[in-house]
């Protein structure tokens, strides 16, 4: 895939399987198989991978894992997981923040 989407999806919108992968520059089997084993989460019926919509929030998640999948040449168990541990830390800075302990 060659061409690559940039912008700022807003809250309220939501992208198809096949804007999602454009997005990221992946195929849609990339985004189907992060699907089917809960790396990346969906709304819409299971099986129906057409009615499948993505937040920003699920951009922003698949674009880190394809990122640490192609620089540390990672599978993607190990990309979830490097994933799931940054969002973590994020998380507790952003909670020191608002406790004023940094």
């Amino acid at each position: 895939m060659t061409d690559k989407v940039i912008g700022v999806l807003l809250e309220d919108a939501a992208l198809s399987l096949e804007e999602l992968a454009r997005a990221c520059a992946v195929e849609p089997d990339w985004v189907v198989r992060h699907v089917e084993t809960g790396t990346l989460l969906q709304e819409g019926p299971a099986g129906q991978t057409a009615a499948w919509r993505f937040t920003s929030v699920d951009l922003v998640r698949a674009r880190r894992l394809r990122e640490v999948e192609s620089v540390f040449d990672a599978n993607d168990e190990l990309a979830a997981l490097v994933v799931d541990l940054s969002e973590e830390v994020a998380r507790l800075r952003r909670r020191l923040q608002v406790l004023g302990v940094e």
